[in-house]
C-alpha cells in the first residue's frame, strides 16, 4: 500500500488561536509529517519520511496554535536548522499551516532558526525553495546551485528529484 500526498489534509485550527513556540519533540513527528506532506502534496515543498524526521527532530521550532473558539489546537507552523558542516546549516522543512498564513509565522521561524545559527557562532545559512521572495525578505541572497558546498551535494543524492531539481538555492552571511 502506498500513501497518496492527495489525502493528506491537516486539522482545522483557528486563524487567530494564541500561539506559543517551542523546539520540537518526538510526539511531534506525525504532525510535522502531516503538514509537510499538506504542502508537499500541492508541489510546494519536499516530503520528508517520518523516519527522517525522527533522525533530525531537534533540529526543528515549532509554533503551536492553542484551542480556539471552540476549535482544537494544533501544529501551526515548522522550520528546522540542520547543520550540514562547520561553517554551514540548512534552513529546512518550513511550512505553516494554511490557516495560519500571514501571520509572520513564518519569518518568526526562520528567525529562530538564525538565532540558534548565531548562539554556535555558525557563519552562514543556506536554503532550498521555490519561495525565493520569501527567504529574500529574511534577508537571504539567490546564489548558483554550483556554488553550494559539497556536503550539500552528499544530501541532495538522497532526494528523489536530484536529477531534475529545480528547488531555488538562497544564502545567508551571519557575520
Amino acid at each position: 500500500m502506498t500513501l497518496s500526498l492527495e489525502s493528506i489534509a491537516v486539522p482545522d485550527i483557528h486563524p487567530d488561536a494564541p500561539l506559543s513556540f517551542r523546539k520540537a519533540r518526538l510526539s511531534d513527528i506525525d504532525a510535522i509529517h502531516e503538514l509537510i506532506g499538506y504542502w508537499a502534496a500541492r508541489g510546494l515543498m519536499l516530503v520528508r519520511s517520518k523516519a527522517l524526521l525522527a533522525e533530525t527532530i531537534r533540529d526543528f521550532h515549532l509554533v503551536l496554535a492553542e484551542p480556539h473558539e471552540g476549535r482544537p489546537g494544533g501544529l501551526g507552523g515548522v522550520c528546522g536548522l540542520h547543520m550540514l558542516a562547520p561553517d554551514l546549516a540548512e534552513v529546512r522543512g518550513l511550512a505553516i499551516h494554511p490557516n495560519m498564513q500571514g501571520r509572520g509565522l513564518g519569518k518568526q521561524l526562520v528567525a529562530a532558526c538564525e538565532a540558534e545559527a548565531r548562539a554556535i557562532d555558525l557563519p552562514a545559512l543556506f536554503a532550498w525553495t521555490y519561495q525565493q521572495g520569501f527567504f529574500e525578505k529574511c534577508g537571504f541572497t539567490r546564489i548558483e546551485k554550483t556554488n553550494l558546498h559539497p556536503k550539500v551535494w552528499s544530501e541532495c543524492q538522497r532526494c528523489a528529484f536530484f536529477e531534475n531539481c529545480n528547488e531555488i538555492a538562497m544564502y545567508r552571511e551571519l557575520r
